[in-house]
Formats: C-alpha cells, sequence, structure tokens
C-alpha cells in the first residue's frame, strides 16, 4: 500500500489511481530568468523520488513539468515587471533569449542530479493557444472581468475558493489583507482576485505579447500550469506536486480555474515540498539574493549527488537547513558508499539466498511506500552495506535495486581529475621533500587536504585520492 500525505485532506491517504497501474502526475517547473538554485532544486529532487517510487510499484508515470517563460511576475498581486523581460534588461539579451539560455542551464541542472527526465517538457509560450481557450471558457460561465490592466478572474464567484489553504474566502482575503506589502490594483473587487490576460503597457512595448479576444497581452502565470496540466494529463488527473510557497496563490487558483471552467475535480492528490533554509525562516530565494546554485556547489569541488544524498537524509516535508559541512558529510558518505559497491563488486560470490533479499527489500518498499521515508530507506541502504549476514552478491543486488529510487548512481565508478593547479602544487610539495623542505612540502599538503585531495607518499611515490574532508 502506498501512503501519501495530501495537503488538501492534510492527513496521508492510500494512494488509488484514477486508472489502474498509471500515474498521471504535474510538477510546477522553473521561471527561467535565472539559475535554479538548490533550494529550486529540492523539489524536484523529491518528485523525482516520488515518480522513481511509483516506477518501483510498477506503475507507467506519465510526468508532465512546465517552464515558465512568460507571465510571472515580480508581484503576487499581479503587478511588477515580468521576470523573463527583467532578466532581458539585466544582461542586455531579448526575453526569448534570456529563456532558452536558462532553460538550457536548469536542464544541465537536472542531468547532473540524476532526475529523470519528464515525459512531457512543456512552455507556457507554446500554449497560448491553450490558455486564451480556457479563459473564454470562464467569462462564458461568468467568472471575469475587465479592469484598466487586464482580465481577471472573481474570487468570490467561486465558492469554494482557499480551500486548498484550509481557509474560507472571508478568511484567505482577511489573511492578505493584514499581510500585504504591496499596493493592489484598486480596480480589482477583492484582494484574492487574479489576472487571467495581462495587457501591455500603453507606453512601450514588451518582447513577448499576443493578440487576443481583450486585447494586446499575455497571460497570467496561473492560466498556464491550469491550461497545460489539462491539455496533456486530462481535466482530472492524480497528482499535482510544487513546493509549500505554492499553495496560497498559485495552486489555490489553479483549483478556481480548473473546476470552474469544467465542473469536475481537479486533481485527487497535492503533494507539496518545504523550504531549503539557511538558517531559522530564512529561506533561499533569488528575490533576496543569498541563493546558491548547483554550480557553486561543484566549482566548490562537491559532486552533484552529494546534494541529492543530502536531500534525502531529510524528510520532503520537513525543513532542510543548508551548511557546507553537511555537504561535506554528505560527499563523505556517497563516497563511502561507492566505494563499499567497488569493493563488492570486484568479489561478486554465486549463491544468492533469496528469503535475505525479499527481507530487506520488503523494509524498503516499506520506507518508500510511507510518504517517501527516504531517511529511513537510506538507513536500510546503510544496513545493507553493513550487514555481516549478507554476502557480496546478496548487497550488491539490493545496492542496485534500491538506487533505483535512490538515483545515486552508485554503481558508477566517478572519474576525478585533478586541475592545473592542483597538480602543480603536487610537482611543488615533490620538489620541496627532495630539497627536505619540510615546512614548505607540509603546507602545500595542508592546503590541498582543504581542496579535498589527500597525498600519501608510498614507496612508488606520492598517490592521491579525492574526498571532501572538513577543512
Amino acid at each position: 500500500m502506498i501512503k501519501l500525505f495530501d495537503t488538501f485532506t492534510r492527513k496521508k491517504r492510500k494512494f488509488v489511481p484514477i486508472e489502474k497501474g498509471k500515474v498521471r502526475m504535474y510538477c510546477c517547473g522553473l521561471t527561467v530568468y535565472n539559475y535554479a538554485h538548490i533550494g529550486n532544486l529540492r523539489t524536484y529532487i523529491f518528485e523525482d523520488v516520488l515518480r522513481r517510487m511509483f516506477e518501483y510499484n510498477g506503475f507507467q508515470v506519465i510526468h508532465v513539468m512546465n517552464v515558465t517563460d512568460v507571465g510571472h511576475l515580480t508581484s503576487d498581486a499581479d503587478t511588477g515587471e515580468d521576470k523573463v523581460e527583467m532578466g532581458a534588461k539585466r544582461e542586455g539579451k531579448t526575453a526569448w533569449e534570456i529563456a532558452e539560455f536558462y532553460t538550457k542551464a536548469f536542464l544541465l541542472d537536472m542531468e547532473r542530479l540524476n532526475i529523470l527526465k519528464p515525459t512531457i517538457l512543456c512552455k507556457a509560450t507554446d500554449h497560448i493557444k491553450e490558455m486564451i481557450e480556457l479563459i473564454k471558457k470562464l467569462e462564458e460561465k461568468g467568472y471575469t472581468y475587465l479592469t484598466d490592466d487586464g482580465l481577471y478572474y472573481d474570487t468570490s464567484k467561486f465558492k469554494e475558493y482557499g480551500k486548498l489553504t484550509g481557509m474560507t474566502f472571508k478568511e484567505l482575503n482577511e489573511k492578505l489583507k493584514a499581510g500585504a506589502r504591496v499596493e493592489f490594483n484598486p480596480q480589482k473587487r477583492n484582494i484574492t482576485d487574479f489576472a487571467l490576460w495581462k495587457f501591455s503597457p500603453k507606453d512601450k512595448k514588451r518582447q513577448m505579447e499576443w493578440d487576443s479576444p481583450w486585447g494586446v497581452g499575455f497571460p497570467g502565470w496561473h492560466i498556464e500550469c491550469t491550461a497545460m496540466s489539462m491539455k496533456y494529463l486530462g481535466e482530472h488527473f492524480d497528482i499535482h506536486c510544487g513546493g509549500i510557497d505554492h499553495i496560497p496563490i498559485h495552486h489555490t487558483n489553479e483549483i478556481a480555474q480548473a473546476e470552474a471552467a469544467t465542473g469536475k475535480k481537479f486533481v485527487n492528490y497535492w503533494l507539496h515540498g518545504a523550504f531549503l533554509v539557511l538558517g531559522p525562516g530564512i529561506k533561499m530565494a533569488k528575490s533576496a539574493g543569498n541563493f546558491i546554485t548547483l554550480q557553486t556547489l561543484i566549482d566548490n569541488g562537491y559532486d552533484p549527488l552529494a546534494y541529492r544524498y543530502l536531500c534525502l537524509t531529510a524528510h520532503y516535508r520537513s525543513e532542510l537547513k543548508f551548511e557546507f559541512e553537511n555537504m561535506k558529510a554528505a560527499m563523505n558518505s556517497l563516497s563511502t558508499l561507492r566505494e563499499n559497491v567497488r569493493i563488492m563488486k570486484g568479489n561478486l560470490e554465486s549463491k544468492v539466498n533469496k528469503r535475505k533479499i525479499a527481507k530487506y527489500k520488503k523494509e524498503f518498499l516499506n520506507a518508500i511506500n510511507d510518504d517517501l521515508n527516504m531517511p529511513l530507506a537510506l538507513s536500510i541502504l546503510w544496513k545493507v552495506v553493513r550487514s555481516k549476514e549478507l554476502n557480496n552478491q546478496e548487497k550488491y543486488e539490493l545496492v542496485l535495486d534500491f538506487d533505483r529510487v535512490l538515483g545515486l548512481n552508485l554503481d558508477v565508478e566517478v572519474k576525478v581529475e585533478l586541475t592545473e593547479e592542483q597538480k602543480r602544487l603536487i610537482e611543488e610539495r615533490e620538489k620541496a621533500r627532495k630539497e627536505k623542505d619540510w615546512k614548505t612540502a607540509d603546507e602545500i599538503r595542508e592546503k590541498l587536504r582543504k581542496q579535498g585531495i589527500i597525498l600519501e607518499d608510498t614507496d612508488k611515490g606520492v598517490v592521491w585520492k579525492k574526498i571532501h574532508s572538513s577543512s
């Protein structure tokens, strides 16, 4: 039995697919105006593990992810600048070039983290027609009204508005008013109302704009996901995922649009991942300028999959505090696992006790099927690696089986190359040793150790290995 924590009901529920043997799943993708930060990537790792868990259980997963390349404004109040156009100004490129560049960078990060490619990756700018058609349906049913800057959804018309948050329409409006830090469009009827279609500014031409029945402009952010998810997964599908920050506005508005247009329940299960934080209440965010990219970790000598390992050490619904000390520990754990797999592989036995293997597989399956309890799943992996009752063949088979969900590429030999600077330092140290300049030799050894390069002096000369030790 698979149990998942459903945000809507606020409890774990047994997973029952709409269609036997299939899972239809939509994941909110990146707004491509800058690099993904590792907080964004934590959410995509959780969604990848979710997909892998279903596939491990024998389901066929149709995994749809969008790329937001237009319409995401700097304010949730439908004000401010389009983030992609803002990126174009920042870098002196066109909006289309910015979107393409950061989409490629995002997909590279996904590949580095061994995140499976979505079944369908859809760009907002390729689906303007579908968005306009969906807005027309809402207009026909009386859910829209015009203002000077766009066509808006009247949230008071949707009786269950706010149900994903556990609040009523009135409660949600009062909460947003109390916490409002921006000036809302005075023509809006309710503070929760949101733009379906925004008009282009009259005093300047946007790079990304389209004709519509309401005027030249661009889609609102929320209509994009609703239109694309229903195009590829149907009007009613199994799972919708995202970060917890999507609950009160983006996903609440998606439900309002979809269910008003179709009269059907939109999604059966809502799953949300918690934040990666830098300290108590300090969320990683591009707007705050306190974000770390995957490339930053790579530049500091970390294997991207060490970050994946770190994410697996915390439950997806719990905040994970990021510290470089934790990254070092994750890197060393991953290196130790790979070394154990290499040793197992070099000395495999032919005998396998299927009963023993089945026992460990059942433990692992129970952990992942219990709302993705990956910390427990990792502990079961380590129990297998350290087991005295299992032979190398049995361990090896179990590790490969578990890695179908963990996605750590434990059976892949990682070739690590020294940089030219590191090679030069090793040569300088050898020279210092020959000249009996032990002080310089020790200083160079320590400098390399801080970079994760451990030197060993042997009868055959110096040998090195790369780990990430504490500096």
